[in-house]
C-alpha cells in the first residue's frame, strides 16, 4: 500500500492512491474443488475460485459522510472522496486447445480417425491401441478431455508436477479463531470458552450456566467465560467457584447492641435475660410488671427494674413508723422516738443503666409542703457511704441528686434524702425524708 500524497490532520483534502491486487493469493490448481469460502468472498463457479465480493456495490451507503468507498480483500475501504486505487490488472485467462483439424490419412495427438473425421481418443478407459494408457498416479483420478486427460487429485491437495501435495487450507481460509491443517483438509478450532457453529468456521459463546458451571451460589454468563457470585451475606472463595460465609460479628462490635451470633449469611442480634430485642440490634428491657412475668403476692408491689424486677412489701414503713397511705410513713410526735427522726418517710424506686456519663441528674425531690417563711435545705441523710452522690439546690422547695461517680450494676443503693424546714420567726425546726431505693442495672442499655 502506498501513500505518496501528504496527509494533514489540517488538510481539507487529500490525495491517496493504493495499489491493490486482482486475486487474494496465487489461486490453486484446477485440483482445487471448495466450494465454501470465508466471509466477503463467494465461490466462482466458472472460475472455481473463491471470488471477492463488492460491498461497494452490495451495501447501500456503506461509508458514511464525505467518504467514499473502495472495494478490498474480503471488505471495504473508507476514503477520502479525493482518494483514487489503482488496481492491478487481472492475469490473463487461459486458452483451451481444442481439436486440430485432421490433415489427410493423420489426426492430432490424443485423436484417432474415424472415417473420414478425427475423434477424441479416452485415455481414461486405458483400451486404445493408438495411444498408451494414462500415467495417473493410482491416488490420482483420471479425467478425459478433447485430444488429451488430467490427473486430478484428490479433494485437499494439489498437483504439482505430477504428484499430489496437500493444500494448506488455513492459508486461503481463515477460521475464525484458530485453523488447524490436516493432510487432506483443515479444521477450525475455539479459544476457550468458545464452540464451533454450524458452518465449523465462526465460534461461537457458551453458556457455562447453562451447562453445568461449578458455581456454588449465582452463575452469569459473559462473553467467552463466566462469572460466579455469592449471596448476601457470603464472598467468594479464592478458587472463584465456591462461597464462604462472612463473619459479620468479627468485623465491628458496634453490629449489636449485646451479643453478636454468626449464622451461615447472616447474623443475629441476642439480648440478655430480662430484655427483648427491639428492631435488628437494639435491647430494649422487659417490665415484668406489665406482662405478668413476676411472682410477687398480693401483698407485694412490682417495681419494673433495668433487666429485672423487685417485689417490695405495699407496707414498707418500720416501727416507729405507720403507714398513712401507699408509700407513705409518718413517725407520731407521741412517741418519744420519734423526736430526733423525720416526721414523714416517702418510699419511691428508680432504676439507672450501669456507666452512666456523669454528672448526671437522676431525681428530682420537691417538697409537697412549706411552712410560711421557712427555709428549706436538702441533705444525703444516709446510704451513700462512697459519695457515689451528691445534692444540688435549686431553689427552695426543690433540689436535683446528682450521680456524680459511674457505677456499674447490677447494684443496689437505698438514700434517705432529707429537707430540712427552718423557720427563724417561729423557732420551729421540722424534716421529713425521701427514702429513694436506685437498682443499677448490670448492662449500659
Amino acid at each position: 500500500m502506498a501513500w505518496p500524497a501528504c496527509v494533514s490532520l489540517l488538510c481539507v483534502c487529500a490525495c491517496v492512491s493504493l495499489l491493490v491486487p486482482s486475486a487474494i493469493s496465487q489461486p490453486p490448481s484446477e485440483s482445487d474443488t471448495y466450494t465454501e469460502c470465508t466471509d466477503g468472498y463467494q465461490w466462482d463457479q466458472r472460475t472455481q475460485h473463491c471470488k471477492d465480493i463488492n460491498e461497494c456495490e452490495t451495501i447501500s451507503d456503506a461509508c458514511k459522510g464525505e467518504m467514499k468507498c473502495f472495494n478490498h480483500y474480503g471488505g471495504y475501504l473508507c476514503l477520502p472522496r479525493s482518494a483514487s486505487v489503482i488496481p492491478a490488472p487481472d492475469p490473463p485467462a487461459p486458452s483451451l486447445p481444442g481439436p486440430a483439424s485432421p490433415e489427410p490419412n493423420q489426426c492430432p495427438l490424443g485423436y484417432q480417425p474415424q472415417g473420414d473425421s478425427c475423434v477424441d481418443i479416452d485415455e481414461c478407459a486405458g483400451d486404445t491401441t493408438w495411444q498408451p494408457s494414462h500415467d495417473c498416479q493410482p491416488s490420482q483420478e483420471c479425467i478425459n478431455t478433447q485430444g488429451s486427460f488430467n490427473c486430478q487429485c484428490p479433494e485437499g491437495y494439489r498437483k504439482v508436477g505430477t504428484e499430489c501435495i496437500d493444500i494448506d487450507e488455513c492459508r486461503y481460509r481463515y477460521c475464525q479463531h484458530r485453523c488447524v491443517n490436516v493432510p487432506g483438509s483443515f479444521s477450525c478450532q475455539c479459544e476457550p470458552g468458545f464452540q464451533l457453529a454450524g458452518n465449523n468456521r465462526s465460534c461461537i459463546d457458551v453458556d457455562e450456566c447453562g451447562m453445568g458451571a461449578p458455581c456454588q451460589h449465582r452463575c452469569y454468563n459473559t462473553y467467552g467465560t463466566f462469572l460466579c457470585r455469592c449471596d448476601q451475606g457470603y464472598e467468594l472463595a479464592p478458587d472463584g467457584y465456591a462461597c464462604n460465609d462472612i463473619d459479620e460479628c468479627s468485623y465491628s462490635s458496634f453490629l449489636c447492641q449485646d451479643q453478636c451470633v454468626n449464622e451461615p449469611g447472616k447474623f443475629s442480634c441476642v439480648c440478655p435475660e430480662g430484655y427483648q430485642l427491639m428492631g435488628t440490634r437494639l435491647c430494649q428491657d422487659v417490665n415484668e410488671c406489665e406482662t405478668g412475668a413476676n411472682q410477687c403476692t398480693d401483698a407485694q408491689n412490682c417495681i419494673n427494674i433495668h433487666g429485672d424486677y423487685k417485689c417490695v412489701e405495699t407496707n414498707p414503713c418500720i416501727e416507729p413508723y405507720v403507714q398513712v397511705s401507699d408509700n407513705r410513713c409518718m413517725c407520731p410526735v407521741s412517741k418519744p422516738a420519734c423526736r430526733e427522726l423525720p416526721y414523714f418517710i416517702v418510699h419511691r424506686y428508680m432504676s439507672i443503666t450501669s456507666e452512666r456519663s456523669v454528672p448526671s441528674d437522676i431525681f428530682q425531690i420537691h417538697a409537697t409542703s412549706v411552712y410560711p417563711g421557712a427555709n428549706n435545705s436538702f441533705r444525703i441523710r444516709s446510704g451513700d457511704e462512697n459519695g457515689d452522690f451528691y445534692i444540688r439546690q435549686i431553689n427552695n422547695i426543690s433540689a436535683m441528686l446528682v450521680l456524680a461517680r459511674a457505677v456499674t450494676g447490677p447494684k443496689e443503693y437505698v438514700l434517705d434524702l432529707e429537707m430540712v424546714s427552718v423557720n427563724l420567726v417561729m423557732s420551729y425546726q421540722s424534716s421529713s425524708a425521701l427514702r429513694l431505693s436506685i437498682y443499677v442495672g448490670p448492662h449500659g442499655f
